[in-house]
């Protein structure tokens, strides 16, 4: 019979990572958007009317992103059972963020071109680069939620499942 020890190791390697994954992902989105509205306001210039607000809704992603994934990851390498880092509320906030990235990053797809974009360095491709970001969180939020529900599954019912259920995954 395993240790608590190496149950707790072998539940929790994966988390960690995507974690930390979906938080370098929403620093890059935040400072990608940043930039892209900073420039825009600066010069007066927008692709269309809608796609301020939707760098607006994309940069406000990846700060809610950014700092619950941080907070989930300090949680993590700390150790300490939080309420906010229980399974429930982890299985709630990546179905809430993944809907939110999913959203977002489908509404500037249906909002710009097609993606040919002329110059090497335009804003058409920091564009067609917010987008890819956006659904690569989406991609992330979906498999970190996908495997937290496998682990989930996979020890329902066994002993001290309770118990485990109640901390971080």
């Amino acid at each position: 019979m395993r240790s608590r020890r190496s149950r707790c190791h072998s539940r929790a390697t994966y988390h960690p990572y995507l974690f930390t994954l979906i938080t370098l992902t929403a620093m890059a989105e935040l400072g990608l958007t940043a930039f892209l509205i900073s420039a825009g306001n600066e010069l007066s210039t927008w692709a269309s009317p809608g796609y301020y607000s939707l760098l607006v809704l994309l940069c406000f992603e990846a700060v809610w992103t950014f700092l619950f994934a941080t907070s989930y990851v300090l949680w993590a390498v700390n150790g300490r059972a939080h309420v906010l880092a229980n399974i429930a509320s982890s299985v709630f906030w990546l179905l809430l963020t993944a809907t939110l990235w999913g959203a977002g990053a489908g509404l500037l797809h249906a909002e710009h071109s097609d993606g040919n974009c002329p110059a090497p360095i335009s804003r058409c491709r920091e564009s067609v680069t917010v987008e890819a970001l956006g659904w690569t969180e989406f991609g992330l939020c979906c498999t970190t939620l996908a495997a937290t529900i496998f682990w989930i599954r996979s020890n329902f019912g066994k002993r001290g499942f309770m118990k485990d259920s109640q901390t971080y995954v």
